[in-house]
């Protein structure tokens, strides 16, 4: 029985790289700099952080889901929380790159249709920059 979970939770793993990439090139031809994928920090993991073509830093949580409201209904509230923790911790570290505004997206990722972005998808009430 834990071979099966091994293999399948190998097998998901190589599915959200590749629906990352994917999600990555999409925001690379809409003139987005990708800045950092599959971010770690002791707070969560953010899939990919973005500078958009204003200058506005994007912290993107891509979805693989049959439709895109399934996909954007699963970035439920706690996710979206460790999400802004983690976006909290890296500008702490790397607080330049905040300036011109922070933003939180999601990209969504269906079978056999093109990825698609929903830029601000949510803010975090409790959000404080941790410069300003």
């Amino acid at each position: 029985m834990k071979a099966r979970s091994t293999t399948l939770r190998r097998a998901s793993e190589r599915s959200g790289r590749q629906v990352e990439l994917l999600a990555a090139l999409m925001l690379m031809l809409k003139g987005y700099r990708i800045l950092g994928r599959r971010v770690r920090t002791r707070l969560g993991e953010i899939d990919l952080i973005a500078r958009s073509r204003s200058g506005i830093l994007c912290f993107v949580e891509v979805k693989l889901r049959q439709t895109d409201s399934a996909a954007l209904d699963s970035v439920r509230m706690a996710q979206q929380g460790r999400i802004a923790r983690a976006a909290q911790l890296f500008l702490s570290q790397h607080p330049a790159l905040g300036a011109k505004g922070v933003r939180f997206d999601v990209v969504t990722v269906g079978a056999r249709r093109l990825p698609r972005h929903f830029p601000g998808a949510w803010h975090p009430e409790d959000w404080r920059p941790p410069f300003g």
